[in-house]
């Protein structure tokens, strides 16, 4: 079982053609509600892709929260431990733009409630999981006392450090087995400008130099960059048309750590991710566009018959 400890929110998405410029107001093109939050979007791709998925979370006691509750158990994601907290549900205000590129505010609310005494009370079985997943967008206290739990009990951890913040201390989270940021957190986190492939490579060694293990950085339609002592391999992205990016990087993660625990291979879990986030983007939403495990399979064994 896969355990994710993080946050969900309720996704109000604008779809415009542009974005706007300070003081303009312009009229959207469409408008959508959609379940997402990246500890829930990366929950729900594991889950897609064949895991058994335990979450940690919390939800409010708003309408929100009570849909997004009932969705991840019709989602087959274990919620014996969500928290259901006194304050509103967390909600990101996303806008996606003619080029499928997003820009995106968050509101915590109850996500700013879950604590590390939630991760003790699910201590039992969190032991017993195969890999422990973690986000930025909860308290840096939850993140790392899952950590240590991980590295106490000889559970994996995989940290999506998003959103990047420079305030993230590199010593308490240089013992997750994998470190999966974007080239924008990438960015923030080594002071290193990431403008070319060159780039990418050198901020991330700076990484591998600090004691980080599995280094992989999601580049979107450039595919994903795998660092790692003695070795950089770059995994291609599938050529896909993108009509909204909203959630890619948590369907990655969902869905390698998925094939990851099935395969115990790196390079299947990542050629996987690509093709589930390939699958997604064609579609708008994050969880709404998410693939399943038949599909992503039949889309690479697609790819490579046309290839071959």
């Amino acid at each position: 079982m896969i355990a994710v400890i993080g946050s969900n929110n309720m996704d109000l998405i604008s779809y415009v053609r542009r974005m706007p410029e300070p003081g303009e107001t312009l009229a959207m093109k469409d408008f959508s509600i959609a379940y997402g939050g990246k500890g829930a979007n990366q929950a729900v791709a594991a889950a897609r892709m064949g895991a058994d998925v335990l979450m940690l979370t919390a939800v409010g006691s708003d309408v929100f929260g009570r849909d997004i509750e009932a969705h991840l158990s019709a989602e087959g994601i274990c919620g014996k431990y969500i928290k259901r907290a006194d304050a509103p549900n967390g909600t990101a205000s996303i806008w996606v733009d003619d080029t499928a590129q997003n820009r995106i505010l968050i509101h915590k609310g109850a996500n700013a409630m879950l604590d590390v005494q939630d991760i003790e009370r699910a201590a039992e079985d969190l032991r017993k999981c195969s890999m422990i997943i973690l986000q930025l967008e909860v308290n840096y206290d939850i993140v790392y006392h899952a950590i240590s739990f991980g590295r106490e009990h000889g559970v994996p951890v995989l940290l999506n450090p998003a959103p990047a913040s420079t305030e993230v201390d590199k010593e308490r989270v240089c013992s997750c087995a994998f470190f999966m940021p974007n080239e924008t957190e990438l960015e923030i986190l080594t002071n290193h400008v990431v403008d070319t492939m060159d780039a990418i490579k050198e901020a991330g060694k700076i990484l591998l130099a600090q004691g980080m293990k599995n280094i992989i950085v999601t580049l979107g339609s450039k595919g994903a960059l795998w660092l790692y002592e003695g070795g950089v391999e770059l995994i291609p992205a599938f050529a896909v048309e993108a009509v909204d990016t909203t959630g890619a990087g948590d369907s990655f993660i969902g869905c390698f750590a998925a094939v990851y625990e099935r395969e115990k291979d790196i390079r299947i879990a990542l050629r996987s991710a690509n093709a589930f986030a390939a699958l997604g983007v064609q579609k708008k939403g994050a969880q709404s566009s998410y693939p399943t495990r038949r599909d992503v399979e039949q889309f690479i064994i697609g790819d490579c018959e046309c290839t071959s």
